[in-house]
C-alpha cells in the first residue's frame, strides 16, 4: 500500500496535506504511520460503518460496482478483468450531475470509440474531410473552452448535490449528543457482538459521549472508561433516559489509585 500511494499519488499529484481512509488493516498500520510521518501526512480515519465520511469515493464505488455487476456475468471470480473497460463505460458517460462526460471534462473533447473506426459513423467520416490545419485550429479552440465548459460542470455538480441534499434533509433527522450524554447504541457489527440470540435487544449500552467530532462522529466509552469502537456515527446512537450510571471520571479515578 505503502508502494502504490508513493507511485499513484505523490509522484502523480505532489505530497498531500491529509488524507481520509477508512479504517482497513491496509490503512491502520505501522508502514502506513511511518509513511505519514515521513511526508507530513495528517491521515485521517472515518467513523465505522459510515460510508458518507468518505464523501464522493464511495458514491463513485457504488456506481463503479454497479457497472461491474452488469458486466461480469456469472464468473464474478475475474472482475478485475472488467475492471478497465467498466471504467472505461463510466468515463464516456453522461453524467446527471455534471451534464457532461468525465472524459469530455479532462480532454475537452468527445471519446472516439472503437466502434466508430470499425464502423465508420458521421462524426468520424466528417472529419476526415476536415483539413489538418482547420482540425489544429478546432482543436485549439475546443482547448480554449475548457476552463468554461468545467465551471459549468462544477456550477451543475453544486445545484444537484444541494438538491439531492434537501431532499435527504426532508426524509432524515440528524441526532446530535453533547459530551457526557448517555447513549445507546445499536447492535450491528460495529461493536462486534452481533452474533447474539435471535430476541435480543437490538441496542446496547448505555454508554457515555466522552468526545464529539465534526461530521456527527462521536468517542464513546462505558462504565470503565474503555472505548469499544474508535468512533461511531450518531446515525447508530440514540438517547438513553435510565438511571443509575456510574460516572466516569470517578471510576477512572478509583482504576488509577487501586492500580
Amino acid at each position: 500500500m505503502v508502494r502504490l500511494f508513493t507511485t499513484q499519488v505523490l509522484y502523480r499529484y505532489g505530497n498531500p496535506r491529509k488524507i481520509i481512509s477508512d479504517n482497513g488493516t491496509a490503512f491502520k498500520n505501522v508502514k502506513i504511520d511511518a509513511f505519514a510521518d515521513k511526508h507530513k501526512i495528517e491521515w485521517r480515519y472515518s467513523s465505522v460503518y459510515n460510508l458518507r465520511a468518505n464523501g464522493l469515493a464511495e458514491a463513485f464505488n457504488k456506481t463503479l460496482i454497479k457497472i461491474l455487476r452488469k458486466t461480469i456475468g456469472d464468473n464474478q471470480r475475474n472482475w478485475h478483468e472488467k475492471l478497465h473497460e467498466a471504467l472505461w463505460a463510466y468515463r464516456i458517460t453522461h453524467r446527471t450531475a455534471t451534464q457532461a462526460t468525465p472524459y469530455s471534462l479532462v480532454y475537452g473533447a468527445k471519446a472516439v470509440l472503437p466502434i466508430e473506426v470499425e464502423l465508420p459513423s458521421l462524426r468520424i467520416a466528417m472529419a476526415a474531410q476536415i483539413p489538418l490545419t482547420k482540425q489544429t485550429q478546432l482543436r485549439l479552440q475546443e482547448l480554449d473552452g475548457m476552463d468554461e465548459r468545467r465551471l459549468a460542470a462544477q456550477q451543475n455538480l453544486e445545484l444537484y448535490q444541494a438538491r439531492m441534499a434537501r431532499a435527504y434533509e426532508k426524509l432524515s433527522r440528524p441526532r446530535t449528543f453533547k459530551k457526557g450524554e448517555l447513549v445507546l447504541v445499536l447492535r450491528r457489527p460495529i461493536l462486534g457482538r452481533h452474533h447474539g440470540p435471535k430476541f435480543a435487544p437490538n441496542w446496547e449500552g448505555p454508554y457515555v459521549i466522552e468526545q464529539a467530532y465534526e461530521g456527527g462522529a462521536y468517542l464513546l466509552a462505558d462504565s470503565n472508561g474503555k472505548h469499544p469502537v474508535s468512533s461511531i456515527n450518531g446515525r447508530y446512537l440514540k438517547k438513553y433516559y435510565g438511571q443509575n450510571y456510574p460516572d466516569i471520571s470517578t471510576t477512572r479515578q478509583n482504576q488509577r489509585e487501586s492500580s
